[in-house]
């Protein structure tokens, strides 16, 4: 018997979410999650602040003990900012009583705002190819604030992250490396 396309195409989306789904049950990374949720339970009473060293030339050094929790809750965060700045942008650039030229620089600003998102996301994963367990990278105009969950805390390294960065961006006034120190 014979098969019309779409009947061959319906039976070829199924399965395809099947197996979707069967793996993502069945992945490690899930269970891994649950694991690191109750080892962040056990060490979040013992993070404890360190010092911070300053490097010259506007950059500094800090550490800290890390916690996944808190990069999770920076990540939100800034998420959570950047998402109200561009619904407010957005809803400026539907007025149509503005002037033009106002709903082009709310245009060109949401813009800026995905462009500094990409760039981060970028930083992170080159930060994270340096053998890094987790990174959180916030640019704010001329400004990078890099956290980086380490074994150890390290001048070396933290000039290495901030001439990687000024590698990729340039033109920074500063860039700030701080140490969260992993367990």
């Amino acid at each position: 018997m014979l098969l019309k396309k779409q009947t061959v195409w319906l039976l070829t989306m199924l399965s395809l979410v099947v197996v979707l789904s069967v793996y993502y049950i069945t992945s490690p990374e899930q269970k891994g999650n649950d694991l690191a949720a109750m080892e962040e339970k056990e060490n979040k009473e013992t993070d404890k602040e360190a010092g911070t060293t300053e490097t010259g030339e506007g950059s500094a050094i800090t550490t800290n003990t890390a916690s996944d929790e808190m990069f999770e809750a920076l990540r939100l965060q800034l998420n959570d900012e950047r998402s109200k700045m561009k619904e407010d942008l957005t809803v400026t650039m539907g007025q149509t009583d503005l002037p033009a030229e106002e709903r082009s620089k709310a245009k060109d600003q949401i813009d800026q705002l995905n462009e500094i998102a990409q760039k981060e996301e970028m930083l992170e994963t080159l930060i994270r190819a340096m053998d890094y367990e987790d990174v959180l990278v916030r640019a704010d105009g001329k400004d990078v604030r890099i956290t980086v969950k380490a074994e150890k805390q390290s001048r070396s390294a933290a000039n290495n992250i901030i001439r990687e960065v000024n590698n990729e961006i340039g033109n920074l006034q500063a860039v700030v490396v701080e140490f969260q120190i992993g367990k």
